[in-house]
């Protein structure tokens, strides 16, 4: 009996990202929306996004609500990293989401990993 897909999570590692893309709440709401439109998603709500930490932990963390789960994003701006997860139990297009955030943040670098839940 083949398992049917209940979900999907998908983790990317964007690294040397343009500072001012890191910094920027009006930037990140935008990646927030333009992703969503991306991956076909319906956004629930708008998105959450906060600074806070302490020194070298200190930056920008986001949520989405998404109407199947929910989209986390946390940025390391001195590291110029940005680290996003999307889990939906709606099956995704994870090229598209890959080759969205590279292009949006101008990472240089990219690693994900794609995960299915049954």
């Amino acid at each position: 009996m083949k398992k049917k897909v209940w979900g999907q999570l998908m983790s990317i590692n964007l690294y040397r990202c343009e500072y001012s893309l890191l910094t920027n709440p009006k930037k990140l709401r935008k990646f927030c929306i333009e992703l969503c439109k991306e991956i076909n998603m319906v956004p629930f709500g708008k998105p959450i996004i906060k600074r806070f930490g302490k020194g070298k932990l200190k930056g920008y963390s986001l949520m989405q609500f998404i109407e199947t789960s929910s989209i986390t994003i946390h940025l390391d701006e001195i590291g110029l990293r940005a680290f996003i997860d999307i889990f939906s139990c709606k099956t995704f297009n994870i090229n598209k989401a890959k080759k969205f955030s590279k292009s949006f943040f101008k990472a240089k670098k990219i690693n994900y990993r794609n995960f299915y839940r049954f």
